[in-house]
């Protein structure tokens, strides 16, 4: 029997008054995928993001995790059945260390942030785990650094241990390197592509060096509607995508 997908989405549509702002749109995330959205400014893409996550409601379509239907669930039950994201603009907390913040995303996740007269080192699993996780992103220099001292580079791997710690089985990535100087995109993708296999990615990114560097298969978006989906060498010779969005630069 065939494995089920990590997330499945049949049909998602959105309607905003007479706008439609995503429409139609069927595809799968295979457990281990590495896949990019991409696609013109517009082209909803940040928009199919809010519908998986559940930040916003469809007006028609189905949305799977594995086996279950959740089109109807809100965020943190998708986040319970490990759909995590992050966001185009961050929202840490400058004044906390990596180590700070990631101990307290796992000690939420483990239902252990209520127990308030107990210090985070009277968690010593929980610090463990936080540690092991800020090595894995190449964090661990830096993890008692406050955050706002941090390059904005590493404020995006920050952002994406944050996620990690849901232990999640699929990540969405919105725009990961915006902002970010070439060299530290590079860093921040290295460590996407080497996350565990049974994680899944989808990420939205407008730099092509990093798609076609990084994606294992891409989703194109044009007008709220899936345009073209194939491998990268697919992607580049299609007319169609390369006439509503790549130009002559990719070929």
């Amino acid at each position: 029997m065939t494995a089920a997908p990590a997330l499945s989405v049949a049909g998602l549509t959105v309607a905003f008054g007479g706008i439609v702002a995503v429409n139609d749109v069927t595809l799968d995330l295979p457990v281990g995928a590495r896949h990019a959205l991409i696609g013109p400014n517009g082209a909803g893409k940040t928009t199919f993001v809010n519908l998986l996550t559940g930040t916003l409601k469809p007006t028609a379509g189905t949305i799977r995790i594995g086996d279950e239907d959740v089109t109807r669930l809100d965020t943190r039950s998708r986040v319970k059945r490990g759909l995590t994201r992050t966001f185009q603009i961050n929202t840490l907390f400058a004044g906390l260390t990596p180590l700070e913040a990631v101990s307290l995303a796992i000690a939420e996740r483990d239902d252990l942030a209520g127990i308030w007269w107990r210090r985070l080192g009277g968690f010593p699993a929980v610090r463990d785990e936080a540690e092991a996780l800020l090595s894995s992103l190449r964090l661990i220099e830096h993890a008692r650094v406050p955050t706002g001292e941090l390059a904005y580079g590493k404020q995006r791997l920050l952002e994406i241990a944050l996620a990690l710690a849901a232990k999640p089985r699929i990540l969405l990535l919105d725009e990961p390197a915006a902002g970010i100087p070439a060299g530290e995109s590079r860093e921040v993708f290295e460590v996407v592509d080497a996350l565990p296999d049974d994680i899944s990615v989808l990420f939205i990114e407008h730099d092509m060096q990093l798609v076609f560097r990084f994606a294992r298969r891409i989703v194109v978006l044009t007008s709220g509607s899936v345009l073209a989906e194939g491998t990268p060498d697919e992607i580049r010779r299609n007319d169609d995508v390369r006439a509503a969005y790549l130009g002559s630069t990719h070929v």
